[in-house]
């Protein structure tokens, strides 16, 4: 099966090929860093971190490119109110979100340019549609105007310009803009007091945020390039503005081969809003759960779906990334180096329990692979992996002998580092899932009073002085001690 992708402009799934054979030129719209990263930006990055892992098990060697936006009004506001220089604030969110990417297992993108580092293409592009009648120059920077090309107006959104024009009216009056139509958009903003600013044939100022992903994308790809990608609200303006600048600029359309966009994220049942109470920034949710198990479930959902996510979802990731470790770690624990034991050959039909457990294997890996090929649809891809979990488990208790049993955990390994790990992203190393966890060191500073609590609380049951179990039990509670008994004597540990 071909892999096949949906296309916002043609608004269908089509067959994928790229410009040049086995290469994929790939631009996301990156993070305006005023701030910590959020969910939304998990969802994104996570999203075509998911596309670019899936690109390169096919086969792919993919270019991939990956903005900041530096200069933003955010970024000027954020600023202002704090006193802090933009630039300090700009690099500190930049570290923060590699930081974060990181934790969520995102993979680095090959190239992450700066707005900032493009000023001069930026400005180059600008005057070369003022000279083409794109743009024109307003007494407050410059804007590009739309009806010069009509024809490219709603091309991701389905928008008729006509009913545009006729529901809102042509001129901007009022506005303090100095734009001729509601539907033009700025390219480069003239300077305000103590703002960054710029020199340019216009004069001091700093360029739209529209202007900078073009500027970024041309440089890197030149006229055109095959995915350009982002979150579902970007489709306008900002990838149409990217459309109108880009094509009236290099004569060359379309820009991209296929515009992917990935869907929201709402906060049980409602947008999230720090308005509303329910903004979660990646930094507190990773303090609640495991990075990987956020991961999951944000994958267990095709790209382009919205996602509720609620206590319920990441309770349920919990529970199935569990599953999914439990089997792997005793995969590691099995498996062994160097050459593989011969397996029998998978066969559905096969009465012998290995060959049609290989045969089940082989098949929900052929599902898997077919379901990321139907545009990357990681939801039944996570279905594969968890019905493969189940068999695996059985899987693992079959074979006559350890090197039998050294084989399965081999294989059972394998299947789950494709799948689950290389390409969902969501399996720890082997290292960190079979390392001896870290004893607190709290536990060792109580440990002499504890031991003496539990010696005490063993006596008064043996006695049936149930006063004074009770009493040393909540002074155990008091140290954070959760006791449980088991037949070898009672067990401890920190709450």
């Amino acid at each position: 099966m071909p892999l096949r992708v949906h296309d916002t402009r043609r608004r269908e799934k089509v067959d994928f090929t790229t410009q040049s054979p086995g290469r994929v030129s790939m631009y996301v719209c990156g993070v305006t860093v005023y701030d910590n990263c959020h969910l939304g930006h998990a969802r994104c990055y996570i999203a075509f971190d998911l596309i670019h892992r899936w690109l390169e098990a096919s086969g792919y060697d993919v270019d991939y490119v990956q903005n900041f936006t530096d200069i933003d009004d955010k970024i000027i506001k954020r600023s202002i109110e704090t006193g802090e220089d933009w630039k300090a604030i700009v690099d500190r969110n930049i570290e923060t979100y590699y930081e974060d990417m990181d934790a969520l297992n995102i993979l680095r993108a090959d190239h992450y340019p700066r707005c900032t580092e493009y000023v001069e293409s930026m400005i180059h592009i600008i005057e070369d549609l003022i000279e083409k009648g794109h743009a024109y120059v307003a007494d407050d920077g410059v804007y590009f105007h739309v009806d010069s090309a009509p024809e490219k107006y709603g091309q991701l959104t389905g928008q008729s310009i006509d009913a545009v024009r006729q529901g809102a009216g042509g001129r901007v009056e009022k506005t303090g803009s100095g734009k001729r139509d509601h539907k033009d958009f700025a390219l480069w903003k003239q300077a305000k007091p103590d703002e960054p600013t710029w020199s340019s044939p216009w004069g001091e100022g700093r360029p739209g945020w529209h202007i900078e992903c073009t500027a970024m994308s041309l440089d890197h790809f030149g006229t055109s390039f095959d995915i350009h990608g982002g979150g579902h609200d970007l489709r306008f303006p900002h990838h149409e503005a990217e459309i109108f600048q880009s094509e009236c600029h290099t004569g060359h359309a379309p820009l991209a081969g296929y515009w992917l966009h990935n869907g929201f994220v709402n906060i049980d049942g409602e947008k999230m809003s720090k308005s509303l109470g329910n903004f979660w920034t990646i930094r507190d949710i990773i303090q609640k759960v495991d990075p990987l198990v956020l991961r999951l479930a944000l994958v267990n959902a095709h790209y382009r779906s919205p996602i509720d996510m609620n206590e319920q979802l990441l309770n349920d990731a919990q529970r199935n990334h569990d599953r999914i470790l439990q089997v792997y770690e005793k995969a590691l624990r099995m498996s062994s180096d160097g050459r593989r034991h011969q397996l029998p050959e998978p066969n559905l039909a096969s009465p012998d329990p290995l060959a049609k457990s290989l045969g089940l294997l082989e098949r929900l890996a052929e599902g898997f692979a077919q379901a990321m090929d139907d545009d990357f649809n990681s939801r039944e891809g996570v279905a594969k992996v968890l019905a493969a979990t189940k068999q695996l488990q059985y899987f693992m208790t079959l074979g006559s002998d350890d090197e039998d049993k050294r084989a399965i955990g081999t294989y059972a390994k394998e299947w789950l580092e494709e799948s689950a790990g290389n390409i969902l992203g969501i399996l720890p190393s082997p290292d960190v899932l079979l390392a001896e966890p870290v004893e607190d060191p709290r536990k060792a500073e109580i440990a002499e009073q504890v031991e003496a609590l539990l010696s005490e609380r063993s006596t008064a049951r043996a006695n049936k002085d149930w006063p004074r179990a009770d009493e040393i039990r909540d002074k155990l509670n008091a140290l954070g001690v959760v006791v449980t008994d088991t037949a070898d004597g009672p067990v401890w540990d920190l709450q």
